[in-house]
């Protein structure tokens, strides 16, 4: 296979390029990922926390699934915050809860139609967007 070489003249500039970069990543999201070693060190807290503030600064943010494990201070942050319903689903005779991917989808692209397969009900997202909150920066 013969490789033809591109004609210098017809080559992007490196500051366009980098002008290209800039424009990309300002229109595109963040991802902030919350890491701790042991359950209870505060990554939902922390993560809830820093939603609230990007709320209040104008940016749009929602909470995809949260697990409080019944922590009165957890839960108090997760109010005020839009939230997305949870799935309800029958798993061996048990209801079980889980992340509402295709409400997620419709809600982030409202002219979607969504043909995605959701999470296992096993699946924990202790992330969000901790996965448990999705932000658009």
């Amino acid at each position: 296979m013969v490789r033809e070489r591109r004609d210098p003249e017809q080559r992007p500039s490196p500051e366009a390029l980098l002008e290209a970069a800039r424009r990309e990543e300002s229109a595109s999201g963040k991802l902030k990922i919350f890491v701790g070693a042991a359950p209870g060190v505060g990554k939902t807290y922390e993560m809830l926390q820093s939603a609230h503030a990007k709320r209040k600064a104008g940016i749009d943010v929602v909470v995809g699934f949260v697990e409080t494990h019944g922590r009165a201070e957890t839960e108090a942050l997760v109010r005020g915050l839009e939230m997305i319903p949870r799935k309800k689903l029958d798993y061996r005779g048990q209801i079980v809860e889980e992340l509402d991917l295709d409400a997620v989808i419709a809600r982030a692209i409202p002219s979607a139609i969504s043909t995605s397969k959701s999470c296992s009900p096993t699946a924990s997202t202790s992330i969000p967007p901790s996965t448990s909150s999705t932000s658009k920066a």
